[in-house]
């Protein structure tokens, strides 16, 4: 680890561009718009703006699912939004999510559309809208709601904690990322203990619970995130693993971990999905071929 200099924090903190990080020309102490820019629209019921992050994984999986089980309302257009380019502040996201983050939807299924954002809404708002994938009453939907929202609060301090300190900051700060893998190991522990005795998160059944949290932690689990694998010991957490292997199965979770994807194999990325036949047809390698 590099040395650590004392900090002593001014009275008043001040926006120093200069600051540093892989994303320290998108990140800012303001909201709003910084340029005009209008939102496309296509043809089907649900419009999707994202990125094929954890948090934008779990709605195209979601989505896939719910075409998968005959629910052709579900059938959605998915535009990339580039953040690393600054789509997000776009006054046409803005609209749409005024906390500049991916994913924010549009429903235009009924005769006014609206708009959803934070991915756990979302994902909420879908399960209600078809009655899938979520308990309708009693102890088994709030297992599941709790399980969806364990995930909305531990999931930043993997993210914008560990990852961000581990792969991403420009300085290794030994405090930081030890403060932060060991939160991360305990939520691991948290997730081994309860699927040792579950098969799924939430119970029997195949939730939004695991939607939400796969995309997070069953690929942490998998050794894809971060390339941490090794330094947090993922394998050992073996139900968290048994897990991923059985979600990774799905076709739908194969699906839905393409689209709006921009890294990896160009096999593996669907830029945009505006029809199933997308997965055959416009998969990156076979555009730039």
């Amino acid at each position: 680890m590099s040395t650590e200099t004392t900090y002593t924090p001014p009275k008043v903190w001040t926006w120093n561009k200069e600051n540093g990080g892989q994303f320290a020309s998108t990140n800012r102490p303001i909201a709003g718009a910084t340029h005009e820019k209008e939102l496309p629209v296509g043809k089907h019921p649900l419009q999707l703006y994202s990125l094929g992050t954890p948090n934008g994984v779990k709605v195209t999986i979601m989505l896939e699912e719910l075409l998968a089980r005959g629910h052709s309302g579900a059938e959605y257009d998915a535009w990339l939004i580039k953040i690393g380019d600054g789509d997000q502040f776009g006054s046409g996201f803005v609209e749409i999510n005024p906390n500049s983050k991916i994913p924010a939807m549009l429903d235009r299924s009924g005769p006014e559309p609206f708009r959803i954002f934070e991915s756990g809404a979302i994902l909420l708002h879908l399960a209600e809208k078809f009655g899938e994938f979520l308990p309708k009453q009693g102890a088994a939907r709030a297992e599941t709601l709790s399980w969806l929202f364990w995930q909305m609060g531990s999931a930043p301090y993997l993210g914008g904690g560990f990852g961000h300190f581990y792969a991403y900051a420009p300085t290794k700060i030994e405090y930081a990322i030890d403060r932060f893998a060991m939160e991360t190991k305990r939520q691991l522990d948290v997730l081994n203990r309860r699927l040792a005795e579950s098969e799924y998160i939430a119970g029997p059944d195949y939730t939004i619970a695991d939607i939400a949290i796969f995309p997070w932690y069953g690929v942490l689990a998998k050794g894809w995130q971060y390339d941490a694998g090794e330094f947090l010991d993922v394998a050992s957490y073996t139900h968290v693993v048994r897990w991923a292997d059985k979600l990774l199965e799905r076709p739908a979770v194969q699906r839905g971990r393409m689209v709006n994807r921009v890294r990896g194999e160009l096999s593996s990325q669907l830029r945009e999905r505006h029809d199933a036949s997308d997965f055959e047809l416009k998969t990156q390698d076979k555009l730039e071929a």
